[in-house]
């Protein structure tokens, strides 16, 4: 098993969702701060890791390159618990995995980065209604699944719960609140406690400051 190194921005919750398997896994990894929020993500040295200059991105020891965060959940879990083996159950991981990536993250995600990342009298709020709206339509869907099931991977915490857990437990931070999403938070909390569990690295104090400021 050799050391990966992963670049990565710590509160991108796409960023977090590797280094969350990845703890879980206990797999030996070496993390780069990439400020892609300082435009870290364009300089030549990173656009010859990923033309497409976005975090994160997953180097192998031979210098293999593996760029969108869900390829890298699949890849990493293969052969392991995380990843159903069977071809059916792991197709249906796979489909929630899509569904975070077409439907729950460009709102949920985008919500929080409009409210922490831009200024407040930037013209992406106007957005905020619509995405706020899209959000809660796929934290509804959430909601139905986990009202007949516990997981989203399927029998067992997998894959599929790291990738909707990562943007879902910061949801507020884009004005999208959870009160309504008993099954959610409940599922949220049992993804909390399950071993080797690591947070979402706080934002620093910039960060921070903004979100108060613009929430």
């Amino acid at each position: 098993m050799g050391t990966v190194t992963v670049h990565g921005f710590s509160p991108s919750g796409n960023c977090h969702k590797v280094r969350l398997l990845l703890e879980q896994l206990g797999r030996p990894y070496r993390w780069v701060e990439t400020r892609s929020d300082i435009g870290a993500t364009h300089t030549p040295e990173f656009l010859a890791l990923n033309p497409n200059a976005k975090v994160p991105v997953l180097v192998r020891e031979d210098g293999a390159v593996l760029t969108e965060s869900n390829a890298m959940l699949c890849w990493l879990a293969d052969g392991t618990p995380f990843l159903p083996s069977d071809a059916w159950e792991r197709a249906q991981a796979l489909r929630w995995m899509f569904f975070e990536q077409y439907s729950h993250e460009p709102y949920v995600a985008v919500a929080r980065f409009i409210c922490g990342w831009t200024p407040i009298d930037s013209p992406r709020r106007a957005e905020l209604p619509r995405l706020r709206e899209r959000a809660h339509d796929a934290l509804r869907v959430m909601e139905r699944h986990l009202a007949e099931h516990g997981w989203f991977t399927g029998a067992q915490y997998g894959v599929a719960d790291i990738a909707l857990f990562a943007y879902t437990a910061v949801a507020d931070e884009g004005g999208v609140a959870l009160e309504d999403y008993p099954m959610v938070r409940g599922w949220l909390n049992r993804v909390r406690a399950t071993d080797g569990f690591v947070a979402l690295p706080e934002n620093d104090a910039e960060v921070r400051e903004r979100l108060a400021a613009t929430s």
